[in-house]
């Protein structure tokens, strides 16, 4: 019944089998990947034909987790998998970059990858699983992908690099990157870095890619058994179109491409369209040759070919820069007083205006994960409205670009944030790109360091980011530095680069072309470095270190530790006596399991009145001290009070006073304000009071009161 395949490897100490045939035979290409113990489904269905005026390649690549997958109800009312999570969202885009510069020119098929994880052994990650599941689905389904790709997560722990660490490996390691590729060059780098040096993260790249090889020559191998009919698939032969075009505008488009800025090289690009469109796609045409998407097409192709000619030819690129320079930039701090911190970076045409937040343990975000549920301290949020590249556009909730290039901000700033123990805040930074021609990521990376400083957050050093790209013309090539927009659509790389002085936090690469070279990735880091150094340095014109100080409108936040097994004392029974604290105070507690309390508020005296209260609940009274407490009861032998905290005492009617008591209300009634000094516990462990001993005008004791007399 099933026409079953397998094949199988040891990789990095872990069996790695992919098979076929059995699960999802309708889907053009079905395979399940199994790693350790960790099992992901990828699929592969792409349409027959393309629809009708598509003029791009609608590919859709779904990374989805199933909960069942680590045994596990979903949350919630519904109790059933919903929106995709960040990590679905940002491991589709993981796993769609490698594959999308594969597929044939101008193959525009409706195609769609689908990646189920189906069972999580909680060691190993499901996303290099699903990236090469969908390396192999692709490889199997017959369309015109020229792969297979390999995959590859590489840590740096002790020195040494280490392959597809363990989930739990992954706190000790000072590197976290994913690296994909196929047998001969590289495709894509994602990554997180404790400030490693440009050769550290060059090896640790170079490491992976020699350690994916055999992944690859294993779906080769499932391929020679499995795969199906290659599809008669041709490339759509535009020559007469380009040459006719080449002829009709070339000059145009060089000029256009010769003005410096933006808004009027753009009006003379489209002039150029409009020329065409008149004369090869005249407006009541019968029976035009082409179609506006084939003409849409080759113009595109036009304007790389100028671009690029000009850029390697000439070595000056469309703004009038030469390689290395990096546009004007414009760092400002402290824009918007009443927030807690504040960063306008501009650079060029570029700009982002970061706001950072200060919180509470109450602010910190729960992230429902395979692997478990954990806290999240540190938001990064970025947003991309369309009137930031003069566009009227539809504004939504975040899409994958915006979560995307949220978290790779987020990389690159983590790693030099001060640890919980020493700086007890939730941090939220909130980018909003206002301006965008070049990366917008990177300018929210320099703009999110000045806004934490602003903040007065101790970051460990200031972070830089820069967006490197590349013209590769056969063995000519040039690597430009902060990339221009258009040098990123015409280009083959976007080539991200952040980190201190010291070193890079972050590393993220696209190649839009089959991959690039060893020799071509230490020229862009060793280039990178030196515009961040640059950058670096124009950041330091507004602020080069933490404010000593926290912002006027931040909240204080306060640490204390109590023992564990006062923890419920504190709260009370249903939380009544934390809220009351909360309420009488308007301090913010936080208690967490291990007996530290995180009490914040924007007013000294409310902190420290929420310290004294839960001073007085975990702290035990000491026999000898004099309290000032509350008659809570009266009786014929004395009266209850509470002088410590919850804490109750009786003070005997032989102790309310000097000269002998008749009756316990004569001298105090319930609400009295009275001192007493604990004399002792009785051999029932009761608490005994005295009143008699204290002078209650002054609160001091009458014998030490009458020895100091003396003495005066």
């Amino acid at each position: 019944m099933f026409d079953h395949h397998k094949v199988e490897l040891e990789w990095g100490g872990r069996t790695l089998t992919l098979e076929t045939g059995k699960i999802a035979r309708q889907a053009d290409g079905a395979v399940l990947a199994t790693y350790g113990e960790t099992i992901v489904l990828a699929t592969v269905v792409s349409a027959r034909d393309a629809k009708p005026g598509q003029d791009f390649f609608p590919l859709t690549v779904n990374y989805q987790e199933k909960t069942f997958a680590a045994g596990k109800i979903p949350g919630g009312f519904f109790k059933r998998e919903g929106r995709p999570t960040e990590k679905e969202t940002l491991t589709s885009r993981l796993i769609d970059r490698p594959i999308r510069p594969l597929f044939a020119p101008g193959y525009k098929n409706e195609t769609q990858v689908v990646l189920t994880v189906l069972q999580h052994d909680l060691e190993n990650d499901p996303d290099i699983v699903a990236m090469i599941g969908a390396s192999a689905a692709l490889t199997l389904s017959g369309v015109p992908f020229m792969g297979p790709i390999g995959a590859a997560r590489v840590g740096y722990i002790s020195g040494e690099y280490v392959l597809n660490p363990h989930i739990d490996e992954m706190v000790e390691t000072n590197l976290d990157l994913v690296v994909a590729g196929t047998s001969d060059a590289v495709l894509m780098v994602e990554s997180e870095a404790g400030e490693l040096d440009e050769d550290t993260m060059l090896g640790a790249v170079m490491f992976g890619q020699k350690a994916f090889q055999p992944v690859i020559n294993a779906i080769i191998k499932l391929a020679e058994v499995a795969a199906k009919e290659p599809r008669d698939y041709q490339p759509e032969d535009l020559s007469e179109l380009e040459a006719t075009m080449s002829g009709l505008i070339s000059d145009e488009l060089a000029e256009a491409y010769q003005i410096t800025d933006k808004g009027a090289r753009y009006e003379a690009v489209d002039a150029a369209m409009r020329k065409v469109f008149e004369t090869l796609y005249p407006e009541g045409a019968e029976d035009p040759a082409w179609n506006p998407e084939q003409i849409k097409s080759v113009f595109k192709s036009l304007q790389a070919k100028v671009v690029r000619g000009n850029i390697l030819k000439t070595k000056k690129r469309i703004d009038g820069r030469d390689l290395e320079t990096v546009r004007p930039i414009v760092s400002e701090v402290g824009v918007f007083p009443r927030t807690h911190g504040s960063a306008i970076f501009t650079r060029g045409e570029t700009q982002a205006m970061v706001v950072a937040t200060l919180g509470t343990g109450e602010d910190e975000q729960f992230v429902d994960a395979l692997t478990g549920t954990y806290k999240e301290n540190f938001l990064l949020h970025y947003n991309f409205p369309p009137y930031s590249v003069g566009e009227a556009g539809r504004m939504g909730s975040p899409g994958r670009r915006e979560i995307g290039h949220g978290k790779l901000a987020w990389r690159a700033v983590h790693p030099v944030l001060p640890e919980a123990e020493e700086f007890p805040y939730t941090l939220r930074v909130v980018s909003e790109i206002t301006e965008s021609n070049g990366s917008s990521s990177m300018a929210t990376v320099c703009g999110t360091s000045l806004a934490l400083m602003d903040a007065g957050v101790p970051i460990k050093a200031p972070v830089a980011g820069i967006a490197m790209g590349l013209i590769l013309e056969g063995d000519d090539f040039a690597v430009l530095s902060d990339i221009l927009g258009d040098e990123d659509h015409l280009g083959d790389m976007d080539f991200k680069v952040a980190g201190t002085e010291k070193g890079i936090t972050s590393l993220q690469m696209d190649i839009k072309i089959a991959g690039i070279t060893e020799e071509i990735m230490k020229v862009a880091l060793g280039q990178a470095k030196g515009g961040r150094s640059h950058i670096l340095g124009e950041m330091a014109s507004a602020l080069s270190e933490s404010r000593a100080e926290l912002g006027e409108f931040a909240p204080r936040i306060e640490v204390m530790n109590i023992p564990v097994d006062k923890i419920r004392d504190v709260i009370g029974a249903g939380g009544k006596i934390i809220r009351e604290i909360v309420e009488k105070t308007g301090a913010k507690i936080n208690i967490e399991d291990d007996g530290t309390v995180k009490i914040a508020s924007s007013s000294g005296k409310e902190i420290e009145a929420a310290k004294q209260w839960i001073h007085t609940i975990v702290a035990e009274p000491e026999v000898g001290e004099i309290y000032q407490g509350t008659v809570v009861k009266t009786a014929d032998f004395g009266a209850f009070v509470n002088f410590f905290g919850p804490k109750d005492g009786l003070v005997h009617i032989s102790q309310l006073a000097q000269e002998r008591v008749g009756k316990t209300t004569d001298v105090v009634k319930e609400g009295d304000k009275v001192y007493v000094k604990l004399m002792g516990f009785d051999e029932r462990g009761k608490v005994r009071l005295s009143m008699k001993v204290v002078d209650q005008e002054t609160g001091k004791e009458i014998e030490r009161k009458k020895k100091e007399a003396a003495e005066e």
